[in-house]
C-alpha cells in the first residue's frame, strides 16, 4: 500500500477546486466512516481472479484493497439510492 500523502487544508481545497487530480492519494479510505456508525466484519468468498483485479487496481491507485472494496460498495450504493 502506498503511503498517504499530507497536505494542508488549503491545498486540498485547491485540489478539489481544480479538478485535475484525484484526492485518493490524501485520504484515508480505510478509516474512513459514516457518522455514527460503526463498521461491522464481514466474510466474503471471491473467485482468486477477482482477487488479482482488485489488488491491481488498488495498486494502481495506491489505496488497500479493503479500502477500494469499501469504495466501490459505498459508490454503488449511492448510485442505486439516487436512481430509486
Amino acid at each position: 500500500m502506498m503511503k498517504q500523502k499530507s497536505i494542508t487544508a488549503e491545498e486540498f481545497d485547491k485540489i478539489l477546486d481544480e479538478g485535475k487530480e484525484s484526492i485518493l492519494p490524501y485520504l484515508d479510505m480505510a478509516s474512513a466512516r459514516r457518522g455514527n456508525q460503526a463498521p461491522k466484519r464481514i466474510n466474503l468468498d471471491i473467485q482468486p481472479w477477482m482477487i488479482t483485479s482488485v489488488d491491481r487496481e488498488a495498486a494502481r491507485i495506491g489505496i488497500a484493497r479493503q479500502a477500494l472494496i469499501k469504495m466501490w460498495i459505498a459508490d454503488k450504493l449511492k448510485e442505486i439510492e439516487k436512481a430509486a
